[in-house]
């Protein structure tokens, strides 16, 4: 390990000297900031869909579903999980960033270097699989989504280590947006799926730029020292950890749509799918709480993370309760009117997956917390029992009541697994107070 020394379990705190009420202040201008890119991403991408549907249709739209989202799980596996280890390596003081700076350089280049190379290797099976209709040439240059996505989500986990967190809130919207002006500045000459792709790397060169900017602002690129390989080891080893527990969640996410989908038929797959993503956005405080304080807590002495995570636990409950509100409120009405009648049946799941999201604002913070103190591995235990029930619940209930119970399991999946990180942030934190108590006054 080269560390500088270890973090301890004192009583420093980086922000120490600011007022209760100005760490407040800061949490939730930060917080609102992320969810203000969040849903500027999600905007960017709204108008990026319809543009592609307008123009191509629904093949188009499928086109351009595979080569934002198959890329980009390649990349998720060829950096190691590096998006979310190197917020912690970065943040505090705990490691010589004169090493730890040149290391992530290196290993975000060698992951996007990994991600395209696998791509091109497992090109000739992806275009059995997802590019038969758009031909092979097609698969193949999807290859270079594969490197350059590679940059843009890492380069975001670098902003988030480095403290620029308006920037990196700024980057989720960049990186959606700046697709439009591409794709339509090239739809006189050119309108399928080799143009989508093109837009696509055009798009992540400038956002990657665009980050690269903001760093050197911050001085990111000066003083490096030699990369090291053991350190690169523990990073990625860190990354693994967590990047298993996201692979889970993504699971747990979409596998009862799998399962739906087989055992009750496309129809009423689409309506479930319909009130997932309307029940889904009461996520967006918990995403932006997780993103906004994990690196605070990779700052900060570890008993002092835990007692401000402590404090926060029940506002996190709160604020994910008052967003569920709302979407609860409006899911009688905008539902069947921007869906159409045939999507009445979606109400019932909506209301459902709300009383289980109601408590993922605890669980992003808790996810925040576990990750700041180097825990990433306790996350995944935590995402893997919510898998747990969710495949246990959904081959109970999805036979006999469909959408409802597919609704019921992940709403129970959501609470269990808050429930076990809520076990692992108490075993943590005592054990943090343990050794503060041992330690030499």
């Amino acid at each position: 390990m080269t560390a500088v020394h270890e973090r301890g379990s004192g009583s420093r705190n980086e922000n120490g000297s600011s007022s209760g009420s100005g760490l407040r202040g800061r949490l939730v201008a930060l917080v609102a900031g992320n969810m203000a890119g969040r849903l500027g991403a999600l905007a960017s991408l709204g108008i990026a869909t319809i543009l592609v549907a307008r123009i191509g249709g629904p093949e188009l739209v499928g086109a351009l579903t595979l080569v934002r989202i198959l890329p980009g799980m390649v990349c998720q596996l060829s950096n190691a999980g590096l998006m979310g280890a190197a917020p912690y390596y970065l943040a505090g003081d705990q490691y010589d960033q004169r090493r730890v700076r040149p290391t992530v350089a290196w290993l975000t280049a060698g992951g996007a270097v990994v991600g395209g190379v696998a791509w091109l290797v497992l090109s000739p099976g992806i275009y059995v699989l997802f590019f038969r209709s758009f031909g092979f040439w097609i698969a193949l240059a999807a290859a270079v989504p594969s490197f350059t996505q590679g940059f843009v989500s890492v380069g975001k986990g670098l902003l988030q280590g480095t403290g620029d967190l308006r920037g990196a809130s700024l980057a989720i919207t960049v990186e959606e947006f700046v697709f439009l002006p591409f794709y339509v500045g090239m739809l006189g000459l050119w309108y399928g799926p080799g143009a989508l792709i093109t837009a696509l790397v055009l798009a992540d060169v400038a956002a990657a730029a665009w980050i690269a900017r903001r760093l050197a602002r911050r001085g990111f690129f000066a003083g490096w020292g030699r990369p090291s390989a053991a350190l690169g080891r523990e990073i990625a080893g860190f990354g693994l950890r967590g990047q298993l527990g996201q692979l889970v969640d993504l699971l747990n996410l979409r596998l009862d749509v799998a399962f739906l989908g087989a055992m009750a038929g496309p129809s009423v797959l689409g309506v479930y799918t319909v009130a997932s993503k309307f029940a889904e956005l009461v996520q967006l405080p918990g995403l932006a709480m997780n993103y906004v304080l994990y690196p605070d807590f990779a700052k900060e002495a570890r008993d002092v993370a835990a007692e401000r995570t402590r404090r926060l636990i029940a506002p996190a409950l709160a604020v994910s309760a008052l967003a569920a509100l709302p979407l609860a409120l409006l899911t009688g009405t905008v539902l069947p009117r921007v869906f159409g009648s045939a999507f009445d049946g979606a109400r019932d799941p909506t209301y459902l997956l709300l009383c289980g999201l109601v408590t993922f604002g605890v669980s992003g913070l808790l996810q925040a917390y576990l990750y700041g103190v180097g825990r990433p591995g306790l996350t995944s235990v935590a995402q893997a029992a919510g898998l747990a029930v969710t495949v246990g619940l959904d081959l109970l209930l999805i036979p006999r009541y469909g959408a409802a119970g597919a609704a019921v399991a992940s709403a129970v999946s959501y609470t269990t697994t808050t429930l076990v990180l809520l076990f692992w942030f108490a075993r943590v934190r005592g054990r943090t107070a343990l050794e503060a108590e041992a330690a030499p006054s």
